[in-house]
């Protein structure tokens, strides 16, 4: 009975493997111009800043999901406008790009995967 009692324990004590998520370094962005219809992928190092036409996109963290998972990818982004200052700052889920979306009247983005 302790022998029981010791392995739930231990067992109780391991960290769910569900909510384990590997570290990247880069994040590969897709943004739209939706009055050109230009669209371009850009690859961006955590913690450095891009610019496209007037938005700067910065990348805080790039995550993707425990390789024994279904894939996923995760980043926290900063987007500014050059005359508004900061207009987003949340998570990006490349499985559900509508969960958290840009709300711009002139572009749109996407995270497409960490790397």
């Amino acid at each position: 009975m302790k022998n029981l009692l010791l392995g739930i324990l231990v067992v109780c004590a391991l960290p769910d493997v569900a909510d384990a998520f590997v570290n990247r370094n880069t994040a590969v962005v897709r943004i739209m111009n939706k009055d050109a219809g230009k669209v371009q992928e850009f690859v961006i190092p955590v913690n450095q800043e891009k610019q496209f036409e007037k938005l700067f996109i910065n990348i805080r963290a790039c995550k993707q999901t425990d390789p024994f998972q279904a894939e996923d990818f995760f980043a926290f982004i900063e987007i500014s406008e050059s005359s508004k200052g900061l207009i987003f700052s949340n998570w990006m889920s490349r499985n559900e790009p509508g969960m958290n979306p840009l709300q711009h009247p002139d572009y749109d983005v996407w995270l497409v995967k960490c790397e």
